[in-house]
């Protein structure tokens, strides 16, 4: 759960939520010059994609399946954990 992600939207929109199992907040994405920067142990959902939209995600580091929380609640005791 070391992974830094930078989010840009290449073309077109879409929205970011980033929650750190305290707080949510959503992040509206539509100019290839601007990102969004994801630390880690933050849960991340991205929605709301407009027609032709292209999302980039940079990450620190190769993909590794050990390193995803795919279920909420169980992030939500991580987070606890270490927080």
């Amino acid at each position: 759960m070391q992974l830094h992600q930078f989010i840009i939207a290449m073309s077109g929109s879409f929205d970011v939520v980033l929650d750190d199992g305290r707080e949510a907040k959503r992040f509206h994405l539509n100019r290839s010059h601007y990102g969004l920067y994801v630390c880690p142990l933050m849960w991340r959902l991205l929605d709301n994609f407009s027609s032709g939209a292209v999302c980039l995600v940079l990450v620190s580091d190769m993909y590794t399946e050990k390193d995803y929380i795919r279920d909420y609640d169980t992030f939500l005791n991580v987070a606890r954990e270490v927080r």
